[in-house]
């Protein structure tokens, strides 16, 4: 089993509460973090990427740090931690994320990896002229698939000249190389699942319904049936929050006032941003997020109770 942790790169974290701590994205901050993970033991530190936030009294979201130039930050005060960055991937080429992590292996051999993401809040990408129409929601993974392939064939073996629908390469080419790079795809659509079946090496999963093992069956079952179908193995990363104080009374009392205090302004633009992806299925996680009864926690998984 690994056990990695998502560093605080966006303001206040997961939590989207008015009552919850609040804070501001700092490199000290995420270096702190990331080493004392390193420090512990954990396999992997992971940073997200958000280009827009949901607002609301917390502004919840709307300060963040860039995931490649942080994590290239942080891969150099570290030791032996895998780093994640994610790729937001309508902002950035393929080719230029891979030379990204050519460039971030340098500085930490075989310790860095690539979360991918389709993008699928409209106002991100809006606001810089980068959103390509509504068609995204319904095809996101067919582009996601080219981008992967470019990306893959670049990172392993430094030239690309794939023809898709979506790029176009002609003897694209990156050197150095970077070594051991993992892909991690969050996607819980069935679109998702089976582009994560194809092309990573890790998936995120979500809970679905009340905080029990059996939470995470229906995303992990969707995995399993589409790894039988690419004869790929890919692992599944699960979703927790921790909630801990001295007792479990403490604890039940801090997620309960961090609860009472959901940011509803941020929680409603969530939803709205999170409807029109509805198209690509009710199991997207989108929509899962947009309609957990505790999205105060936006990956829903909560573990509360004492340090013990």
């Amino acid at each position: 089993m690994e056990v990695g942790v998502f560093i605080p790169i966006g303001n206040n974290g997961w939590l989207i509460s008015e009552t919850s701590p609040q804070y501001m994205p700092t490199f000290a901050l995420n270096k702190a973090v990331t080493q004392a993970a390193d420090r512990y033991g954990l396999d992997f530190a992971l940073s997200m990427i958000k280009l827009r936030g949901f607002g609301g009294k917390t502004q919840f979201w709307e300060h963040n740090l860039e995931s490649f130039t942080l994590m290239a930050g942080l891969a150099a005060v570290t030791q032996r931690i895998k780093i994640f960055a994610t790729a937001a991937t309508l902002t950035m080429p393929p080719a230029i994320v891979a030379r990204m992590a050519a460039t971030i292996d340098s500085i930490a051999p075989g310790r860095f990896g690539i979360n991918l993401i389709t993008g699928w809040q409209k106002a991100e990408y809006d606001q810089m002229g980068l959103w390509p129409g509504e068609q995204h929601y319904s095809d996101r993974y067919s582009y996601l698939a080219e981008y992967a392939q470019i990306l893959r064939e670049l990172i392993d073996t430094g030239v690309s000249n794939f023809k898709g629908k979506y790029f176009t390469m002609e003897d694209c080419r990156v050197s150095p190389r970077a070594q051991n790079v993992k892909f991690i795809c969050a996607g819980s659509s069935d679109a998702g699942r089976a582009f994560t079946a194809q092309y990573a090496d890790y998936s995120f999963a979500l809970g679905k319904g009340p905080n029990a093992p059996t939470a995470f069956a229906d995303v992990n079952l969707r995995l399993k049936a589409a790894k039988e179908k690419s004869g790929r193995d890919v692992s599944a990363y699960i979703l927790f929050m921790i909630i801990a104080d001295e007792t479990d009374e403490k604890a039940m009392a801090k997620w309960q006032l961090y609860r009472d205090g959901a940011d509803q302004e941020a929680l409603a633009w969530l939803t709205d941003q999170a409807a029109p992806n509805a198209v690509a299925g009710s199991n997207t996680n989108t929509v899962q997020l947009a309609h957990a009864a505790s999205a105060v926690n936006l990956n829903m998984g909560t573990l509360v109770g004492s340090y013990a």
